[in-house]
């Protein structure tokens, strides 16, 4: 069969269609097996240098949601098969004219019949694609999901935290955190990809109460608890969810929430926000969802209209005047002190939206209109401080944007533009080009006014809001051959206010340069290399208004990695870099590496060793780490010590899974550990984490 479809790949398109005509579609009644997918690497591959002030946890869970309810590529829409970042301008053009030109594929096997498809591409779309050839009742396929179980998660810190500890006579601070040490999460799915979903995920972090009950403010017996029903395609109605949702229209300018992707290795595809509709929302981070109804309807082939409404609660500081007005919304999910507690899902938060999609013929692109308001049960204001002059104040807000973009041969263009109650406005355009078969580039411009206010708005930009900022990307990768490619990018940006310790208006720049070597499907090696510069307040200034100074931050990495498929791999990376304060001050630091992970017919075992050097927290090295499925591991190693872990799945039966992970820090010259009360007397930090699956 392989042999045939190899035949098949290499012809060209119209002789390609004749050799399928009588290629018997039977052949493709067998499935691959679906690989199970290390995430965490997955994200380290596309990011290996993260964000400073983005713990890359809502990105986890946009891919992990992906993974969970894989697309049906008979029915996905390109701004879905575009967003698992895989697949080139190119590539796309090439499976939608598949599709059209031969009907619903029947088999994933018959994608080494797409041209342009290589293998690598294909090993890499397997787990997040699946293929159903034909629609059955929703009774049917209740009968049949394709992913239905149960998991449960608990972890600790094994050495004594200040906030677990007994109050001392003489200690300053009485406040100590009310629950226990263990942590706990819960997540039971049962789904069908296409076709329907059902939820619920309960968490517990160490140090909350385990039960405590407030039907006021949706707090129900365990800390956090979130829950969806989902059911979609059928007939003109082709979403429709009751509970816990996000929403992702356009280039995130309005809604964004949870789906977006920032700077890194892949310099062309992240300047891209997919239109991806409504998404169930199962994650265990207690901020940026919407919790209500939400349904789309398709009142005729190329038209899609989006309604929804949500009545949520968020956590939220008050002040001490008699109004208690809002003063901040954190987004922690942190209820382990009284402090904390007064926080509590205190504010309610009401959302209406619509969204209406007009799809252009033949996949040439779409417009779209997106409308959302926000009503706080609260008066909300910022603290009086300059830099928050032109933020939003108030109790309504709404936002309202346009977005659209067309493809013509491998050229694609996209923009939106929005406007907030406040007459802000934003704006993205963009464009991404295929110039030939090793040449990409993508270039993308942006501005946001300094009182453009969007709650859920996560459009490209340089700060963690599309707010105060104008700027300019320019991306490139060039593939030599198959086994060398060359990527990068330069980023150039201008914040026109103040910002948070930073008294002047500012800018900054970086550049990323990203070298790929593939000899084989087995061994594969890249450097990168990454500087950042941005203005700040020059830390040792004592004048009212500090003077900026310009900061500097740069990663260098080696990565080699070998792997034999369900045997194991070995990965070793060197990553050092260094900040400074321009003509002032410089911290350098360094890591070094090592994985391993052994694949034994119901046993997996994966262990780290790495030892890290840096001057202070300054220079800091992000490293990601393997954890239990679907968990998230990203700890900063800086000081003097070492970092290492060991993992252990063993498959019990068929049907359950058990996970046991140990890791430990030992830091060679720190004598407590954190601070508050996660404080640690000592140099070790050890956890211990344990997880449960069982699929039906």
């Amino acid at each position: 069969m392989q042999r045939y479809l190899k035949i098949a790949y290499a012809s060209k398109p119209a002789a390609l269609v004749l050799t399928l005509a009588f290629i018997p579609r039977f052949i493709f009644a067998q499935e691959p097996p679906r690989k199970e997918i290390d995430i965490n690497q997955f994200i380290a591959d596309l990011f290996p240098v993260p964000a400073d002030d983005n713990d890359n946890s809502e990105l986890y869970e946009s891919l992990y949601q992906l993974y969970a309810s894989p697309l049906d590529l008979n029915v996905a829409s390109r701004d879905e098969l575009s967003n698992t970042l895989i697949l080139s301008e190119k590539q796309l053009n090439s499976f939608f004219e598949y599709r059209e030109k031969l009907g619903a594929l029947l088999s994933l096997y018959e994608l080494q019949a797409v041209p342009g498809f290589d293998l690598e591409t294909i090993r890499r779309l397997l787990p997040f694609v699946t293929v159903n050839p034909a629609a059955v009742s929703l009774g049917k396929s209740l009968k049949n999901p394709s992913q239905h179980f149960l998991m449960f998660r608990t972890s600790k810190i094994l050495e004594t935290q200040k906030g677990f500890s007994p109050v001392s006579p003489d200690s300053q601070s009485r406040t100590r955190y009310e629950g226990s040490p263990f942590n706990g999460y819960l997540r039971y799915r049962n789904a069908r990809s296409g076709f329907y979903s059902f939820g619920i995920t309960l968490e517990k972090d160490a140090g909350e109460k385990f039960w405590d009950w407030s039907g006021k403010r949706q707090v129900y017996g365990i800390d956090y608890t979130s829950f969806h029903a989902q059911i979609m395609n059928r007939g003109k109605l082709k979403n429709l969810i009751l509970g816990d949702f996000q929403m992702q229209a356009g280039q995130g300018m309005v809604l964004g929430s949870g789906f977006s992707l920032g700077k890194g290795s892949e310099v062309i595809k992240t300047v891209y926000r997919s239109t991806l509709g409504m998404k169930p929302y199962t994650s265990a981070l207690e901020a940026n969802f919407m919790r209500g109804i939400a349904a789309t309807y398709v009142p005729i082939k190329q038209l899609e209209t989006t309604l929804f409404y949500s009545r949520v609660k968020r956590d939220a500081s008050q002040d001490d005047s008699p109004e208690k007005i809002m003063t901040s919304l954190p987004v922690t999910g942190y209820h382990r002190t009284p402090t904390e507690r007064e926080k509590h899902n205190v504010l309610t938060e009401q959302n209406v939206g619509l969204h209406v999609l007009y799809k252009l013929s033949q996949q040439k692109g779409q417009v779209g209109l997106t409308v959302l308001n926000t009503h706080y049960g609260s008066l909300i204001r910022k603290r009086a401080a300059l830099y928050n002059h032109y933020e939003f104040s108030g109790t309504q807000n709404w936002v309202a944007g346009f977005h659209g973009d067309y493809r013509f041969q491998n050229l694609h263009f996209f923009g939106e533009g929005a406007i907030s109650k406040s007459r802000g406005t934003g704006a993205v355009a963009g464009i991404i080009a295929g110039m030939g078969r090793r040449l990409d580039i993508s270039l993308l411009f942006r501005h946001y006014d300094r009182d453009f206010h969007t709650f859920y708005g996560n459009a490209f930009s340089e700060s963690s809001r599309p707010i105060n900022e104008t700027g300019a990307y320019f991306g490139l990768r060039y593939a030599l051959t198959r086994r060398w490619q060359f990527s990068g990018y330069c980023d150039f940006f201008k914040f026109p206010w103040l910002k948070y310790q930073i008294d002047a208006a500012s800018q900054g720049h970086d550049y990323y340069l990203h070298m790929l070597w593939k000899p084989s499907k087995r061994l594969n090696a890249y450097i990168l290399f990454h500087e950042k510069h941005k203005q700040a307040n020059d830390p040792g200034s004592e004048e009212a208004v500090a003077p900026l100074i310009t900061t500097v931050r740069r990663t260098a990495m080696f990565n080699l990695e070998y792997e034999r498929p369900l045997r194991f791999s070995i990965r070793t990376r060197f990553q050092c870099g260094d900040f400074n304060y321009q003509n002032i001050s410089r911290s350098k630091g360094l890591t070094i590496a090592q994985d391993i992970s052994w694949h034994f017919p119901r046993v997996e075992l994966s262990a780290r060793l790495a030892w890290f050097n840096s001057d202070d927290y300054d220079s800091r090295q992000y490293v990601y780490e393997k954890d239990v499925l679907y968990a998230f591991s990203l700890p900063a190693y800086y000081d003097v010590g070492t970092r290492h872990y060991l993992m252990l799945r063993y498959n019990l039966t068929k049907k359950m899974k058990v996970w046991l992970r140990w890791s430990q820090t030992r830091y060679k010259d720190l004598e407590k550990i954190s601070s508050g009360l996660n404080e640690i007397d000592g140099s070790r930090r050890s956890e211990l984490k344990t997880q449960l699956m069982y699929q039906f």
